[in-house]
């Protein structure tokens, strides 16, 4: 087998079982952070053996069986882990650990789904740092590498990689128990999970900083993710719900921008560039929720909002009457002032622009707001329509200015140009 063969075995490998590798691993260490550290290793031996012997016939199987073997070596070292040692020894001799070609889902004891859960659910735990959680996750669901991360998140590689190591010490310290809990700890977890999710999707949709206006990697991760935990938490209402949201996002991305890698916006894109077949996705992801038992949350509200853009073939067909409507209730479920801009772009859109400047106007006290782009880009988008353009132009020239994206910042900043160009009384 050539190196590059073997090399684009081992990354198609880590790309799709090392999320399962390493929770079937921290299901028998109880360590998340010893459980990425054997993964690891089974990888190095893979560098160095498939070479050689080729790359087996259950890859995965193969790692999962050396990773186990490393795991007693290291009990083996420590002699106030002998309980652990012994607990694993039994399960490997349960399992027939000698062979490495049985099914993953038995080399990894037949409960994937289980520690797959887990794992998501000790990641995205509220005893870290929202930062550290995102970081957590695309390193050990995602199969991303802290080089990644780093390029997606626009940080240095070592700020991500003291986010794992501290976020893996945190878990550890605080005995976080690798299970999925129960009662109303489950509910307030799994909506930190969804919360993890769907920030690591809007960086990749709306970078917050940097050259591009996107990144579509982050996005597909995102979506990849919330479709792993769509299976493993089949009954879930509002992960169908972000699973919808993301899949219509999504959709959206190949119109986004011009062939010169600008912005375009939502009204002046070329529908017949989104893709039909996430679109099919979500929607069939947002009637799955729908059909299950539980109130409408934020994510199958979102969806429903952005569901209502995908049955519009042209701009001036999109029911926004109804968005408006969907947005009342958002905004009862989930009070913010970013939810109140929203609405008021719907209401601008569906009432006039009157209607929504009203609504903007007694947002601009807000201190959350302050420093938002969107803000006085939004505001300067109903006063270009009201006719008042040098009022216009005052906002786009802020939005650029508070703006860290660069071609954000260009769009905000050629919007001022043409303002100012409307209020000259020429049309640029």
């Amino acid at each position: 087998m050539t190196d590059a063969r073997t090399k684009a075995a081992i990354e198609t490998v880590i790309r799709l079982e090392s999320a399962r590798l390493i929770a079937g691993l921290a299901h028998y260490t109880r360590d998340v952070g010893l459980a990425e550290d054997l993964a690891q290793d089974a990888v190095v031996a893979a560098l160095e053996q498939w070479p050689a012997d080729g790359v087996p016939r259950n890859p995965g199987a193969w790692l999962m069986t050396v990773a186990k073997r490393r795991a007693i070596d290291e009990f083996r070292r420590s002699a106030e882990l002998q309980k652990k040692y012994a607990q694993i020894g039994r399960a490997l001799e349960a399992e027939g650990a000698a062979s490495v070609t049985p099914d993953l889902d038995k080399a990894l004891g037949g409960d994937i789904d289980d520690d797959m859960l887990r794992l998501i659910f000790t990641a995205c735990h509220p005893v870290l740092s929202v930062q550290a959680r995102v970081a957590l996750t695309l390193r050990l669901l995602g199969g991303l590498t802290t080089v990644e991360i780093a390029r997606a998140y626009l940080v240095p590689e070592s700020t991500i990689a003291q986010r794992i190591v501290r976020a893996k010490r945190t878990l550890a310290q605080a005995n976080v128990p690798f299970e999925v809990p129960g009662g109303p700890e489950r509910a307030a977890r799994l909506a930190s999970v969804l919360e993890v999710i769907y920030l690591i999707f809007n960086e990749g949709y709306s970078a917050t900083a940097g050259d591009d206006w996107m990144r579509p990697a982050l996005c597909a991760e995102a979506v990849r993710l919330g479709r792993v935990l769509a299976q493993l938490a089949p009954t879930e209402p509002e992960v169908h719900g972000l699973v919808a949201l993301l899949e219509i996002q999504a959709s959206r991305i190949p119109a986004r921008t011009n062939d010169a890698g600008e912005p375009v916006l939502l009204l002046d894109q070329d529908r017949r560039r989104w893709d039909r077949l996430l679109i099919n996705r979500g929607l069939a992801a947002l009637d799955k929720a729908a059909s299950l038992d539980g109130e409408r949350g934020p994510y199958v509200l979102q969806a429903a909002i952005a569901a209502c853009h995908t049955q519009a073939f042209r701009p001036e067909e999109t029911d926004w009457p109804r968005i408006v409507a969907l947005y009342n209730v958002l905004a009862e479920v989930m009070p913010s002032p970013v939810v109140e801009l929203n609405r008021a772009v719907a209401i601008g859109m569906a009432y006039g622009p009157d209607a929504g400047l009203g609504v903007v106007d007694q947002l601009a006290a807000e201190p959350a707001l302050q420093d938002y782009h969107l803000l006085p880009s939004v505001r300067g988008d109903l006063l270009r329509k009201l006719g008042r353009h040098a009022e216009a132009q005052a906002e786009f020239e802020r939005a650029a200015t508070l703006t860290r994206n660069e071609r954000e910042r260009e769009l905000s900043a050629r919007r001022a140009r043409d303002a100012a160009a409307y209020a000259r009384g020429v049309t640029p």
